[in-house]
């Protein structure tokens, strides 16, 4: 393994979740996909993390010294498809926040067995997955990448613009005693917003590579 000087995805993690991130310009950091599911690259502030089962021989000959954001450029990208034949999911704004005591402002049911299209796809990404709604709105958590806490938010259309999505991503602050870790496209600027206003701070940039 090379790079940051931890041994796995996991140790990575959740030295990040304490605050403690990858040293600029030290990278990329080469590691081995935490689980079969789970593989793909994280931009930290000026250090690339790539997870993937793939010789660390053939990333580096590929990736032009010194450039940092190639790791995340099409060129690295549709090579790495190729050569893992998996197709890229998404590049989203990785965000994180830390868990907050008290009740959650708003009122949710918990949903357990919901056929509901995001919950069923959240468990074909995540373990241990929970879900809860309310008049309008959907919220999940469940353990993502590398074991690490995700939380999901869905507001139906007609409950957008009233704060339904700042008060969900919130409540599920309040719902696990773990930092939490949130995926979110970068144009999807109402759930950007919504993200941020409750207490959600962007960290990085993450490419996951599909099954």
């Amino acid at each position: 393994m090379e790079g940051c000087g931890v041994n796995t995805l996991a140790d990575l993690l959740t030295e990040a979740s304490r605050g403690r991130f990858p040293a600029p310009d030290t990278g990329p950091t080469i590691l081995p996909q935490p689980t079969p599911r789970d593989a793909g690259i994280i931009a930290f502030t000026a250090h690339n993390v790539i997870f993937a089962d793939v010789e660390p021989s053939w990333i580096r000959d590929r990736l032009p010294s010194g450039d940092l954001s190639a790791p995340l450029n099409p060129p690295f990208l549709s090579a790495l498809e190729e050569r893992m034949g998996r197709p890229i999911n998404n590049i989203d704004m990785l965000a994180l926040a830390e868990p907050l005591g008290g009740r959650p402002s708003v009122a949710l049911a918990e949903a357990a067995g919901t056929g509901h299209p995001r919950v069923e796809l959240a468990r074909r990404y995540r373990d241990a997955v929970r879900a809860w709604t309310c008049p309008g709105g959907l919220l999940i958590v469940g353990r993502g990448v590398a074991g690490r806490w995700e939380v999901a938010i869905e507001v139906e259309p007609e409950h957008q613009g009233r704060g339904l999505g700042r008060a969900l991503a919130c409540a599920a602050r309040r719902l696990t005693p773990h930092p939490l870790w949130a995926q979110i496209a970068p144009g999807n600027a109402a759930s950007v917003r919504a993200f941020l206003a409750a207490g959600y701070a962007p960290v990085g940039a993450e490419a996951l590579f599909v099954p």
